[in-house]
């Protein structure tokens, strides 16, 4: 079978940069492996040129999508007319048509082509417009807070896509991340010796959502509170900084927040770490903090940290409030840091490892020969089915609203928004959505004292959503 592969972002055959990356070249080296012809379609880039990940699997950086990230469609016309005619070319002999994130943002190419797309985010503009575009056979998330975003979003006016969309989680390779001593390559890469030091690892892109000021202030209270002065936290510097201004400026902010809390010595900020070094960066870690506000679509990084051993502290955002039960993995809501700081104290001072439980509970759900399965069931079989139109259902008086799926409530009438990043005190909401957890009416909200507007404001703000 002809298969044709598609990503928004350039591909290297040396380096992974970011764990969808890393997802893809697993799941098309598995049908590659299994015999079919695949070619990738991927960003060009100056570093970049045609290499082959497997025998069958051919990668192609020729698309001239703007680099770096983001606005990747800030190009002029006629190089989306060259995108659209070099992925069209392909289409026209392929036999499946797989999309690494719905950032193909023209339907029509491949409408006569049997297509899968694997929504890898939640976050960024092509990515949400892609899911709003869909008008493939087939919708792949990677875990089941994602379909959720999806199905309670998009979903609203794309009937077919209940039925379209499935979950494949993100798989873990237990035989490269598993606990054990980290070799002297990565120790001597980011110049450090384990024995010395108590290590926080902070394996994040340079985007302010991924947490990095949540870690300097953790790094600040083990310090300067707990009178952890072995501390050295392990930053990698991204692999495009050079012609990314942005990037640059956030290194360069971040820096002079260490210097001003007196942390210098205890930062290391390292060059990109290679992907075959990865399982020994986690296990050369004490502690793997991911306390930002991004919302993720799965969230490699603590589950990976995990699987070698080294415990993960993660914030109550999206994925990471479900994929471990909570007696699994330390949670803490987001931007508590002063209870982060009190769970890596107690790793400190106790050594902590990944419980069995926890190993457990990876190795039962996460298994990467599950998710290749999975994958290849879902791309060799899928079949071109007829979309059906959208539609507008107009919200009124017998409409039905529950909590927003990237919504939580707790303690005395907190509820946390995702995508604000942001902890409010609705009592009121939160007291409907504990009576009436199936989704409540106006009517409902009414008779508890929240009138209309206080309901369209919930919903405008997110908050709620309609059932």
């Amino acid at each position: 079978m002809k298969i044709v592969g598609f990503s928004i972002n350039p591909l290297f055959p040396d380096r992974v940069i970011g764990g969808s990356a890393k997802h893809q070249r697993t799941v098309l080296t598995h049908l590659g492996e299994l015999g079919h012809d695949v070619t990738v379609l991927c960003t060009r880039h100056p570093e970049a040129h045609p290499f082959r990940w497997h025998e069958n699997v051919e990668v192609l950086p020729v698309l001239p999508f703007k680099q770096p990230f983001p606005e990747p469609y800030a190009v002029p016309a006629y190089q989306i007319a060259e995108i659209i005619q070099t992925v069209g070319d392909r289409l026209a002999t392929a036999d499946r048509f797989y999309m690494h994130d719905g950032e193909l943002l023209v339907p029509f190419l491949y409408c006569n082509v049997p297509t899968v797309i694997s929504l890898r985010d939640n976050v960024y503009p092509e990515t949400i417009l892609g899911s709003f575009l869909f008008s493939a056979d087939t919708l792949i998330a990677i875990a089941e807070y994602s379909r959720q975003v999806y199905l309670h979003t998009a979903g609203r006016f794309l009937p077919e896509l209940p039925q379209r969309a499935i979950t494949i989680n993100n798989g873990i390779d237990f035989d490269q991340f598993r606990p054990g001593p980290p070799s002297r390559a990565i120790c001597d890469l980011v110049g450090i010796d384990p024995e010395q030091h108590f290590v926080v690892l902070h394996p994040h892109r340079p985007e302010p959502t991924k947490g990095l000021r949540q870690t300097i202030a953790v790094a600040d209270a083990l310090v300067h509170q707990y009178g952890c002065t072995s501390l050295r936290v392990l930053v990698p510097r991204w692999y495009d900084e050079k012609i990314a201004p942005d990037v640059r400026a956030f290194y360069q902010e971040a820096l002079e927040t260490i210097a001003t809390r007196d942390l210098s010595k205890h930062f290391i900020f390292h060059e990109w770490i290679p992907q075959s070094l990865m399982p020994d960066y986690y296990r050369l870690g004490d502690v793997t903090l991911v306390l930002g506000s991004f919302v993720e679509a799965f969230g490699n990084v603590a589950y990976e940290s995990l699987a070698c051993g080294t415990p993960a502290i993660v914030a109550r955002v999206a994925t990471h409030r479900s994929l471990l039960p909570d007696n699994l993995v330390a949670k803490v809501h987001y931007d508590d840091n002063a209870a982060a700081a009190a769970l890596a104290a107690t790793i400190w001072r106790e050594g902590t490892r990944t419980s069995a439980a926890t190993m457990a509970y990876l190795h039962a759900n996460f298994a990467i020969a599950q998710q290749l399965q999975a994958y290849a069931r879902a791309i060799l079989n899928a079949q071109k089915v007829p979309t059906a139109p959208t539609r507008v259902v107009p919200l009124g008086a017998q409409t039905s609203y529950v909590l927003a799926p990237w919504c939580y409530t707790w303690g005395d009438g907190m509820v946390f928004h995702d995508f604000a990043a942001r902890h409010e005190r609705e009592p009121l909401l939160s007291d409907l959505i504990a009576a009436h957890p199936g989704g409540f009416t106006p009517a409902q909200a009414a008779a508890a004292s929240a009138d209309a507007a206080t309901v369209d404001r919930w919903y405008r703000a997110g908050y709620v959503v309609p059932k």
